[in-house]
């Protein structure tokens, strides 16, 4: 049976990782206990981080909000200072399996996990967010967009736990879209998901469910009418674009499912009047008649 740890600040907590037997951090448990009980994830001790002061926390100053590790993913979608600073995340966290998960899940355990299907992470890859990991040795930042290696793999150490989230404010003027697909119910995991965000010129794009880890693409859309930034999105996450087969559908199923899911968030968000208003002001912007 394996040992519970509860410590009481940050600093035991990266001590007990530092020393103890296969240990593994518990946040929400929500992926944890299916993957016990399933047999296909084992550990001696588990550092529950419940008990740790401020890991609840959201810090919102001019450049963006700081999330506490243990920020359960219900208030990262109902939080009005997560909702005003990045709406685009908070729609995100909103589409997260049933509000019972929202509710027990915590927004670092999502992200540790790793999981390639994880809805969160497309919309704070294209915001630039800010991965905070301590261990004894200190804290260090891992931009999200480095933070997942493999499958189900991320940059943290072994010793390394999640202490923060820093995500960047939505740029004033921007839309932000997220789309998600699934084969099995609303509340299964994803086939496909995308969240891109309309910023200026740029069109960024995170691709979740379509690889064995999140994806990031970015294009220049200069002078692009609708249609057009639809053909580049499509040509850019081609490449990106390596479903793994399972009961929610084959390779090929999920690889038109992905282009048809980066099609409806790339329209939606640049029917955005928000943006829209901004980028036909501007001189340099194309007229494409289309405004």
């Amino acid at each position: 049976m394996p040992a519970l740890h509860r410590p009481g600040s940050l600093d035991e907590a990266a001590t007990l990782l530092s020393t103890l037997d296969n240990p593994m951090v518990y946040g929400g448990g929500t992926a944890i206990q299916i993957l016990v009980k399933q047999g296909i994830l084992f550990a001696d001790n588990f550092v529950d981080l419940a008990t740790v002061p401020g890991l609840r926390d959201i810090a919102v100053d001019a450049s963006g909000v700081t999330v506490g590790p243990m920020v359960s993913l219900r208030r990262m979608e109902t939080d009005e200072r997560v909702r005003a600073t990045a709406p685009l995340a908070a729609a995100a966290y909103h589409q997260v399996a049933n509000p019972r998960v929202r509710n027990t899940a915590s927004a670092g355990g999502n992200l540790a996990h790793g999981d390639y299907r994880l809805d969160p992470p497309t919309a704070l890859l294209v915001l630039g967010a800010i991965v905070r990991a301590t261990s004894v040795r200190g804290t260090r930042d891992i931009p999200v967009r480095e933070f997942f290696t493999d499958f189900q793999q991320t940059a943290l150490e072994p010793d390394e736990l999640v202490s923060g989230i820093r995500i960047p404010s939505q740029p004033a003027g921007s839309a932000g879209r997220f789309v998600k697909s699934s084969s099995l119910g609303e509340n299964d995991w994803p086939c496909a998901s995308a969240a891109v965000l309309v910023a200026g010129r740029t069109v960024h794009i995170g691709l979740g469910a379509v690889a064995p880890t999140p994806r990031y693409v970015s294009f220049d859309a200069t002078g692009m009418d609708d249609q057009q930034a639809v053909d580049a999105a499509l040509e850019v996450v081609e490449p990106e674009l390596d479903p793994i087969p399972d009961v929610r559908g084959g390779a090929g199923y999920k690889r038109r499912l992905a282009r048809v899911t980066v099609e409806d968030a790339v329209r939606a968000a640049w029917k955005d009047p928000a943006w829209r208003d901004t980028a036909w002001r501007d001189t340099a912007w194309k007229d494409t008649g289309n405004a």
